[in-house]
């Protein structure tokens, strides 16, 4: 498809979130219908760990299982979107978007609003999980198997005059892809713009990340007023700009927006089931107080497999946190550990101690002159996970280290789940469309045989820069990190071209295991990002078996990249100024 230069006069689709996770802010539906024009608002309410919480709700009621926040937030706002024409595309149907758009329907009656329902659906392979192959491994039967589908049903269901779209598990970025695809008419080998429109979802999936949220150099961002949800300018040839409404808080930078592209990613190509987007190709400038202009991004053919994400119930998990102050603190933490562990009549699968905080000299506050001992345990055993390990360490209180407390009282064991990914041929999934008419259509697999490109190749520079000074490296250097499953992933970016050509020679794997010893178990790959002046890291297997099973004490990996940003570095003065040092 040819380019057209984004500033030229053409068609452009503007698409707006008003939800990265399932738990954002209510009312950030309505501040986007009011605030401005949009064509498009899409909501991601959906991860890993929601799967499993709705696959919990829906082991109690078989009705159960999408997202009941969207359902009050269209009781709400149903009549003032379609008074300003806007459609919505959200994935808040979970493991039941049939279910949630029948609700949807009801509520369009009760309303008195004629509003054009659609769903998405087939994503949902539990039933044939045998199948399939997914019951393999120590957990069996999953208790949710949902692959990640992409945008053509989303498109299919716009094209015949939806007004909403429900999906289950699509990827996120698809609910931006869709909206573009419909509207651009787009063919299914259209790469570039179909990764143009991929790239501009990624940004707007996690709402305000993208718009200063989370981002390392908060300080520079305007956060008075309640941060804005991003909004993507997207034009026919896939190129956009990532903005926000007028007058709400927060920035849209080339930092914020390069923050957001490397969250939660692994190598330059990043692989979905609508196109494999190059993000070693993405071009970013600032067009204007927060405009962003995303272009040239490129695209390939998509994997012929489609991931699945699997979630199984894994066991029980408990905790109890240790308050310990003043002198002698690892010592009384080796003796409370020593007398929790004799105490307990059977010993938990997994048992973790977390030492965290320092004590400061001579504190003049008590929460100053104090540190937390944190125990987490996982056993498949209810009761030895529970009121048996918890009872233990309260019983602790008058018999151990002088100045005893603990920050909560003894309490059951909850549930925890195991989340892995899975790998099924795409022509295995159906992918259906269920029209406003009740019509299904199904979106025929992407059958080109793929074969794997050659490697994107790194060349990290070597400098001599004379004189160095010991400073943390987050004074030259951002940095974002989030999980996927069990592996965690830290992406540093350098704010010059000349903070660049120092990190990329700088921060290889070597370093990174010296900075983050808790890598130095682990598998750990680097991936250069030239383009955005930015390294990813792939920690394999750091997050345990992902959020919802892990002990660590940042289970879904949010605060590593602000770990390795407080490590000290030896960095050329060169880089710094009077600001950073």
């Amino acid at each position: 498809m040819d380019r057209t230069p984004l500033g030229s006069e053409q068609d452009l689709l503007r698409v707006g979130n008003a939800s990265g996770f399932y738990g954002d802010r209510f009312s950030a539906v309505r501040e986007m219908l009011e605030a401005g024009p949009l064509d498009v608002l899409t909501g991601d309410y959906l991860a890993e760990l929601t799967m499993l919480i709705l696959g919990r709700s829906r082991m109690k009621d078989p009705q159960a299982g999408y997202a009941t926040t969207f359902l009050r937030q269209m009781r709400e706002c149903l009549g003032l979107a379609r008074e300003r024409g806007v459609k919505i595309v959200v994935n808040a149907g979970g493991l039941n978007p049939q279910g949630l758009c029948a609700k949807l329907g009801e509520l369009s009656g009760e309303l008195g609003i004629a509003v054009k329902v659609a769903h998405v659906e087939g994503d949902d392979l539990l039933p044939r999980a045998k199948e399939l192959g997914l019951v393999d491994g120590p957990y069996g039967q999953p208790l949710t198997a949902n692959a990640y589908l992409g945008a053509w049903g989303i498109a299919d269901c716009l094209r015949n005059g939806a007004d909403i779209v429900v999906t289950g598990r699509v990827t996120d970025a698809s609910l931006v892809v869709g909206p573009a695809a419909a509207h651009f008419g787009w063919a299914r080998d259209d790469w570039d713009a179909l990764a143009g429109a991929t790239v501009a979802g990624h940004v707007l999936e996690c709402g305000t990340q993208a718009t200063g949220g989370n981002y390392a150099f908060f300080e520079e961002i305007y956060n008075v007023k309640a941060l804005g949800f991003p909004i993507a300018e997207i034009r026919s040839d896939g190129d956009s700009v990532i903005t926000k409404h007028a007058g709400t808080g927060g920035a849209v930078t080339t930092e914020t927006v390069t923050a957001q592209l490397l969250y939660e990613i692994q190598g330059p190509r990043y692989q979905g089931p609508d196109v494999t987007t190059r993000f070693d190709t993405i071009e970013l400038a600032q067009e204007g107080p927060d405009r962003v202009r995303i272009s040239r991004t490129k695209g390939e053919p998509p994997p012929v497999t489609t991931k699945v994400c699997l979630n199984h119930l894994g066991g029980f998990r408990n905790e109890m946190t240790f308050v310990l102050t003043g002198l002698d603190i690892e010592r009384k933490a080796r003796a409370v550990q020593e007398q929790l562990e004799s105490a307990l009549t059977t010993r938990p699968r997994e048992l973790e101690w977390t030492l965290i905080g320092e004590p400061r000299p001579d504190a003049d506050s008590q929460g100053a002159a104090s540190a937390l001992l944190r125990c987490a345990v996982k056993d498949p055993d209810q009761n030895t996970a529970g009121r048996s390990f918890s009872n233990a360490a309260v019983e602790l209180a008058l018999a151990s280290y002088p100045g005893f407390t603990m920050t909560s009282p003894p309490g059951p064991a909850t549930p925890y789940g195991v989340y892995t990914p899975a790998y099924v041929p795409n022509d295995q999934i159906t992918h259906v469309a269920v029209l406003p008419d009740g019509t299904r259509t199904t979106v025929e697999p992407w059958r080109v045989p793929h074969q794997d490109p050659p490697p994107v190749r790194e060349t990290p520079r070597v400098n001599e820069w004379g004189v160095t000074r010991r400073v943390p490296l987050g004074r030259i250097a951002g940095a974002r990190s989030g999980d996927k499953g069990g592996d965690a992933n830290i992406g540093v970016w350098a704010r010059t071209d000349e903070q660049w050509h120092w990190l990329e020679g700088f921060l290889t794997v070597e370093r990174l295991r010296e900075l983050l010893p808790e890598t130095r178990e682990h598998e750990v790959s680097r991936h250069v990002l030239g383009n955005l002046r930015a390294v990813n890291f792939v920690i394999r297997g750091l997050l345990q078996e992902g959020v919802s099973a892990s002990t660590r004490f940042d289970p879904q990996g949010k605060a590593l990249g602000e770990w390795l940003r407080a490590r000290e570095a030896d960095i050329p003065e060169s880089l710094l100024n009077e600001r950073n040092q």
